[in-house]
């Protein structure tokens, strides 16, 4: 039996809000009387449920019989589509430029070729407005198709012209494509090893962004080609930790879109992507008044009641607030305070959670445990590091996979876990040496947990300050400053050595930055 996590049908009714439920009932009842149609009495159903239960349905719908299921959840599923089509169309030019092509084919299949051609005229004018030379280019080909059939009268002049404007739009598209596809093999690189481990993986991952990379030309570049040639940037920048080129391209791209209101309508998804991007790479370079200004930025246009609103926008912003208030506790020591946040966060985990993926809720995890951490409970840091560590798609973030176990190990120290924390020291070696991702600084680490065992305790003090001797020494090595990305250790060593909960010396630090 299908579940609520495979079965389409049910997840686009969950995903519905109530103005668009109403608005799909007047839709459905526009072809007839609401009890004879039975694909709505399978709407009404599937929406009164919380989990998928076909059962349910069938007891609850005796007019629906099993074997009629499956063509009903089609049709269920079309008319969905299409009411929604129709409700989100205003606020969608690509939906009704579209739309207006169809309407021109209509026009040209009843033999009115001049009325068809006026339109199609009005569609690439605003196709070009809207910087999408994909609908442009269709626009040329059925420009073609009539001017080289029929005689319009247009035709004099026009054959150069529609062939210069094709080979731009392809030109466009084309440099599109390149950028694009740049960006998202960048992308899919981050997700996959998060930062540069070492020289040869830096070296690796620029050979093949200057290979992949194609030249701009900035005055000859579309919205879209400077859009992604900065994504590219961003996420290459990123993964080689070079944070200050990353703030540059990432205020780049967010500046793009400040500069081009129309866009900024259009492609709300990707600003915010910006903005939570540049808020990113503030907090990693501990740039905190930029930081703190741009989240500022970012709760207005949340608050804002006549921004654009859709299932996909709210999501988004729930992931970049969150993720980003929570950055903004750790910059500043305030665990305990992030904590308050958390049930919230919670709650909002299980609101979305037909649209959000693993590697997500694998961050929000992470970012839980850290907070309970710092805030001296590592007994509830285990309980969601565990939820990290037993995620069954490892292949997410290998790199949060690591350091959520090396934190594991601290957490268990913390909780005076000692009967399973040579257990734990051997797991996490298995482990790395599986993903070979073992770095200085965790190897200093496991020694020194390891060998916590047969120092006395007068002696305590004296072995953390050597441990943070020498991580400080590891961390002068770019490619070993990665591990301090996701686990400030230091901070923790100085709370040991000072014996002061250890969010009072990143508050102490915090005030110096000031």
């Amino acid at each position: 039996m299908p579940n609520e996590n495979t079965d389409p049908v049910f997840q686009l009714i969950k995903s519905l809000t109530r103005t668009e439920k109403r608005h799909f009932r007047l839709f459905a009842n526009r072809q007839g009387s609401a009890e004879g149609l039975k694909f709505l009495q399978l709407f009404d159903a599937l929406d009164g449920q919380e989990r998928y239960d076909e059962e349910r349905v069938l007891a609850q719908v005796p007019a629906i019989k099993k074997v009629q299921v499956a063509n009903l959840k089609a049709n269920l599923y079309r008319q969905l589509l299409a009411s929604l089509r129709m409700y989100h169309a205003g606020h969608n030019l690509d939906i009704q430029l579209h739309e207006q092509l169809d309407y021109a084919r209509v026009l040209y299949n009843r033999g009115l070729y001049q009325q068809s051609l006026r339109m199609l005229e009005k569609v690439k004018t605003a196709a070009r407005q809207a910087e999408m030379p994909h609908i442009v280019l269709l626009v040329l080909d059925f420009e073609k198709l009539i001017e080289g059939q029929y005689i319009t009268r247009s035709l004099r002049g026009r054959a150069r012209e529609l062939s210069d404007e094709s080979s731009e739009a392809v030109a466009h598209i084309s440099r599109e494509h390149e950028l694009s596809n740049l960006a998202l093999r960048m992308y899919g690189r981050y997700l996959k090893i998060g930062h540069t481990r070492n020289q040869q993986d830096y070296e690796k991952i620029t050979a093949y962004f200057r290979e992949g990379l194609p030249t701009l030309a900035p005055r000859q570049a579309g919205f879209f080609e400077q859009l992604y040639f900065y994504q590219a940037h961003v996420w290459y920048y990123t993964i080689t930790q070079n944070f200050r080129q990353c703030f540059r391209y990432a205020q780049k791209w967010v500046d793009l879109f400040e500069h081009n209101e129309l866009m900024r309508e259009q492609q709300a998804m990707l600003y915010l992507k910006g903005i939570h991007n540049l808020l990113v790479t503030a907090h990693n370079m501990l740039y905190y008044s930029k930081f703190e200004q741009v989240l500022a930025q970012l709760e207005a246009y949340a608050a804002d009641p006549d921004r654009r609103t859709s299932p996909n926008i709210e999501m988004l912003l729930f992931l970049y607030l969150y993720t980003n208030r929570i950055n903004g506790y750790f910059m500043r020591g305030e665990f305990s305070e992030g904590l308050k946040i958390v049930p919230s966060l919670l709650e909002n985990i299980e609101n979305f959670r037909l649209q959000m993926d693993s590697h997500r809720r694998l961050v929000f995890y992470y970012k839980i445990a850290s907070l309970y951490f710092g805030s001296g409970q590592p007994d509830k840091a285990i309980e969601y590091l565990n939820k990290v560590i037993y995620l069954k798609e490892v292949s997410l973030r290998e790199d949060i996979q690591c350091f959520a176990r090396i934190l594991n190990l601290i957490a268990h120290y913390e909780a005076g876990r000692d009967e399973s924390l040579e257990y734990q020291i051997r797991s996490v070696y298995r482990y790395l040496g599986k993903m070979n991702d073992q770095q200085q600084m965790q190897e200093a680490i496991f020694q020194f947990l390891r060998g916590l065992g047969d120092v006395a305790p007068s002696q305590l003090k004296e072995a953390f300050i050597k441990l943070k001797d020498k991580l400080i020494r590891i961390a002068e090595n770019p490619f070993e400053r990665r591990p301090f990305l996701y686990l400030d250790i230091i901070s923790w060593l100085e709370s040991k050595i000072e014996n002061l909960p250890v969010q009072d010396i990143i508050r102490r630090k915090f005030s110096q930055l000031k």
